[in-house]
């Protein structure tokens, strides 16, 4: 290395920063093998700075150039019916169709959304950012407007409240507002909620209504962390964080 100890960072945090893939993806490339640092098998825990020689599936990364690039940051109004994923088999549309062309870096998403979910996935070039709004020690809000069919009872909220045992670990809301006044609410008929989580659990708002024996037939994303989906962004519409809204949401994870 040819500066000083104190100017190293952790690998993985190094490539995230660099806009390649988000900390946690690349800590799981690091397992597997695919990075070297400085001609060695690199593995968690190393330490380098930009002057060092990082190397994924064999290609040079370049570390000085993508670490200074400024990065940018969109919101995705996501449809109903498309993919949180890169590439389907299927032919089936996807999120990063719907995305802007980059000329350098590539978009990171933030968290994912199931095919039948519609609503707001922010997607940045930030390695950093990106893993800070996923990881579950900085708390993101996530919130949810749902719809599901039937009226639960009070023990019921409390239930969903205090946590419910899911095949994955506990899973609770932080909070649940009703929609509609108690007057106008159904037994039989759909009813509107709004929820937040703190988490991301793969499909958690759906499980967690089904656990207690409630039926999800729509479901929405409509915050994550200080960003709002506003009626004005109609679906497959995307708009770019900047000025306030993105430095509060950087505040958000301590960047």
């Amino acid at each position: 290395m040819t500066d000083t100890q104190d100017d190293a960072v952790r690998l993985q945090k190094l490539i995230a920063n660099a806009g390649v893939a988000s900390r946690r993806e690349v800590e799981r490339w690091i397992d597997a093998g695919r990075i070297v640092l400085n001609g060695v098998q690199a593995k968690l825990g190393d330490k380098a700075t930009i002057n060092d020689r990082i190397e994924i599936d064999g290609v040079l990364l370049k570390t000085r150039k993508k670490t200074n690039t400024e990065h940018r940051t969109v919101v995705l109004h996501k449809p109903v019916g498309v993919l949180c994923t890169r590439n389907d088999p299927e032919g089936r549309p996807t999120v990063f169709e719907l995305l802007p062309t980059l000329y350098q870096g590539r978009w990171i998403q933030v968290g994912r959304l199931d095919i039948n979910t519609s609503g707001l996935i922010i997607f940045t070039t930030d390695g950093e950012l990106a893993h800070r709004l996923m990881h579950p020690s900085y708390e993101v809000e996530r919130e949810y407007a749902v719809r599901i069919l039937g009226l639960p009872e009070y023990e019921t909220i409390q239930k969903l409240l205090k946590g419910v045992e899911l095949d994955d670990g506990i899973g609770k809301f932080h909070k649940i507002e009703a929609q509609v006044s108690n007057e106008k609410r159904s037994d039989s008929a759909n009813n509107w909620f709004h929820v937040i989580l703190k988490e991301g659990k793969k499909r958690e708002v759906r499980r967690l209504w089904e656990a207690v024996g409630h039926k999800v037939n729509r479901l929405m994303r409509i915050r994550y962390a200080n960003i709002r989906l506003h009626r004005e962004i109609k679906p497959k519409e995307y708009f770019d964080l900047t000025g306030q809204q993105l430095l509060e949401l950087k505040s958000k994870v301590k960047l």
